[in-house]
């Protein structure tokens, strides 16, 4: 987005980019840029695919979701249902697949957008587009015993109190809770 704040002379140029190690989930590349400073280098960028993270509500005013062990940071925490969106594949339809997929819930309401959000642009393009959804109904077990050791229905009132535990992981549940929360605290 261009405008009196951004003035071109302060734009990174980027005059190419190679990857060196590419898969179905994440490529990694090297990108020539020269900063505003005139310093010419190389600089890795993590580009992996666009995310679509679920916040679902029931009438009982609970949220969905997963207590999981992350490896690569050897951590529990509570997360969202969510995943990579597909190929053409709206994001709104993706957070209702991936929700079904990793829960065994199948949302019975519409997605509401909440926000799109880049969770690390200084070196990592994963775009995440998170939303909400009212109600869901058990439709059986979650088609990947590997996606949640817990699933569970969390308080609303409760939310906030394991985000200041440290219990929430990742940006996009993090994110997409604290957005509902503000939400409702400004209504």
């Amino acid at each position: 987005m261009q405008d009196e704040r951004t003035p071109e002379e302060l734009r990174t140029k980027v005059f190419g980019e190679r990857t060196i190690y590419d898969n179905q989930w994440v490529r990694l590349t090297l990108m020539d840029i020269e900063p505003p400073d005139g310093h010419r280098f190389e600089y890795h960028v993590v580009r992996l695919g666009r995310v679509a993270i679920a916040a679902v509500i029931n009438e009982a005013d609970e949220v969905l979701m997963m207590w999981r062990h992350r490896f690569a940071v050897d951590q529990w925490g509570w997360e969202l249902p969510g995943g990579i969106v597909d190929a053409g594949e709206d994001g709104a339809a993706a957070a209702v697949r991936e929700v079904e997929e990793e829960t065994g819930w199948r949302p019975t309401g519409k997605a509401r957008h909440l926000v799109s959000f880049q969770p690390m642009p200084g070196m990592v393009d994963t775009p995440h587009e998170l939303y909400a959804l009212e109600g869901a109904e058990n439709v059986g077990e979650p088609q990947d015993a590997e996606e949640a050791a817990v699933i569970e229905w969390v308080p609303m009132a409760k939310v906030m109190d394991l985000v200041n535990a440290g219990e929430v992981a990742g940006s996009g549940s993090l994110v997409a809770l604290l957005h509902l929360l503000a939400d409702r605290a400004a209504q």
